[in-house]
């Protein structure tokens, strides 16, 4: 490849492009970059601003350096600057000139560099090809197998494309093994200087959601509806669901005859995730207690976003849940900072009062004896 052969490069943008389903203007813009990137390797140096430009007809190949306009005299950077007087006819400070190079051949070093730039580039450029035909997937859920674990995500084979299942959005407490096939939301493209990758979920609160869509079609027809969705995965999910339909009952919808739709949810996101359905309600109130469930709510106080939840003794524990998951679930929920607080109880003095006056009229008694 010492000396790169244009007119062989030129002729296989087309078959580069069949072969990998690809545009043929990206096809050329990748060859032009690896041209760009192979003249600098033998004549300039890695700051320069090279572009290069092909003749797929002919095979003929330029490059041109870019560089800006600075004032006589001072020191300058030949890679990126020139001075005004040798800028040529008509230039102005600040302008970016060009300088055109015709390119013939390349060193041994530089054709194996444009060989690493076709190579890497054309990849990028399937990839981004084969991500894009996920745009429409995306909030939607999928199947795929897991390729590889890794102690901080988990690769996903997708078909002709792969995602990866950061540790954030996998379900607390679930194992993966290369091979197994999983259901997986599709929650984003996410794109940086390395490329696009999928970013895949089985955390979020919207792959429950997903999952309930393919199991109650009342949803679809909307005579019922979700208002909202707080999940700790792994853990405990809980959903406000209401009616738009007078006599449906949105609770009993969600979970089913004999429970057999909140089941099928269970089936997919593991049986020690437990999901309250709740019954939403426009009253802050009404739905702060029902978020709560299954506490007995006594009273809820709001102020603002604040909400001061009072309950007896034997329910706070209940209201806070194991760990403060039950509140905390809550909060998210409903949208409320929800405080927990006992109510001071009345039975015990009631108790007290009882108590004291028969004491007082025993005492009476025996003085009357």
């Amino acid at each position: 490849m010492e000396n790169l052969d244009l007119k062989q490069m030129s002729a296989l943008v087309d078959i580069i492009a069949e072969e990998k389903g690809l545009p043929k203007d990206t096809v050329l813009n990748v060859i032009e970059q690896a041209i760009a990137a192979a003249w600098r390797k033998d004549n300039g140096d890695r700051d320069m601003n090279v572009r290069a430009s092909l003749n797929t007809k002919t095979g003929d190949a330029e490059v041109f350096v870019a560089r800006e306009v600075i004032e006589d005299g001072l020191a300058y950077n030949p890679s990126t600057e020139i001075p005004l007087s040798e800028a040529g006819k008509g230039a102005k400070l600040g302008d970016i000139v060009e300088e055109a190079h015709k390119v013939t051949s390349f060193g041994r070093v530089a054709a194996q560099t444009a060989k690493q730039v076709v190579v890497q580039r054309l990849r990028e450029a399937e990839n981004d090809a084969v991500l894009a035909e996920f745009e429409d997937k995306i909030n939607t859920v999928v199947t795929g197998t897991v390729s590889r674990v890794e102690p901080r995500l988990i690769r996903i084979d997708l078909g002709r494309a792969g995602g990866i299942m950061p540790r954030s959005e996998q379900i607390d407490g679930e194992f993966y093994t290369v091979g197994s096939r999983l259901k997986v939301f599709v929650k984003k493209i996410e794109r940086s200087d390395k490329g696009a990758q999928l970013i895949l979920s089985r955390g979020c609160p919207e792959f429950v959601e997903y999952l309930f869509r393919q199991e109650v079609p009342e949803l679809e027809n909307g005579s019922v509806e979700i208002k909202g969705i707080a999940r700790e995965a792994g853990r405990r999910t809980k959903i406000a669901v209401t009616s738009t339909v007078p006599g449906v009952d949105p609770v009993g919808t969600f979970v089913g005859g004999r429970g057999i739709r909140v089941s099928a949810v269970m089936n997919e996101i593991g049986e020690k995730e437990k999901i309250d359905i709740i019954t939403w309600s426009d009253n802050p109130s009404e739905y702060i207690r029902e978020a709560l469930s299954p506490a007995e709510i006594n009273k809820v106080e709001i102020d603002g976003k604040k909400a001061k939840v009072l309950v007896s003794e034997d329910q706070q524990s209940i209201a806070i849940g194991k760990q403060g998951q039950n509140v905390r679930l809550a909060s998210k929920l409903t949208g409320y900072d929800i405080d927990i607080e006992l109510v001071k109880s009345t039975a015990k003095k009631k108790k007290q009062n009882v108590e004291d006056s028969l004491l007082s009229a025993l005492e009476d008694s025996e003085q009357a004896e």
